[in-house]
């Protein structure tokens, strides 16, 4: 199973999103071809009503454990409420290009 499959089964299960939007952006960074290591995820979710926004990115993090113990190296997140996305117009973040090196150098 494809890394995103893993992570949108997780996230379903633990959060039954309203929005679920993730994307590998793997192939942005010094990685080999193939790696998928590297995750922006942006999440609507009726659980995270009255949290925090770091009380919301734990329980993504709890949610995910298993891939963040494993082969997940970055994961960017966007966390909202129903609520908060409803009054923001949402929208989800996009990651800048890594800094970190070139494929070419490897």
């Amino acid at each position: 199973m494809r890394m995103v499959d893993k992570i949108r089964s997780r996230l379903t299960e633990a959060l039954q999103p309203t929005v679920l939007e993730i994307a590998d952006e793997s192939h942005m960074h010094n990685v080999p071809d193939g790696a998928e290591s590297h995750f922006n995820v942006f999440v609507v979710s009726k659980a995270f009503e009255g949290m925090r926004m770091v009380a919301q990115h734990q329980a993504v993090y709890r949610a995910l454990q298993a891939e963040m113990a494993g082969s997940i190296h970055a994961l960017a997140l966007k966390t909202m409420s129903v609520s908060q996305h409803a009054a923001s117009g949402g929208g989800a973040a996009v990651s800048p290009q890594c800094m970190g090196g070139s494929k070419a150098d490897g």
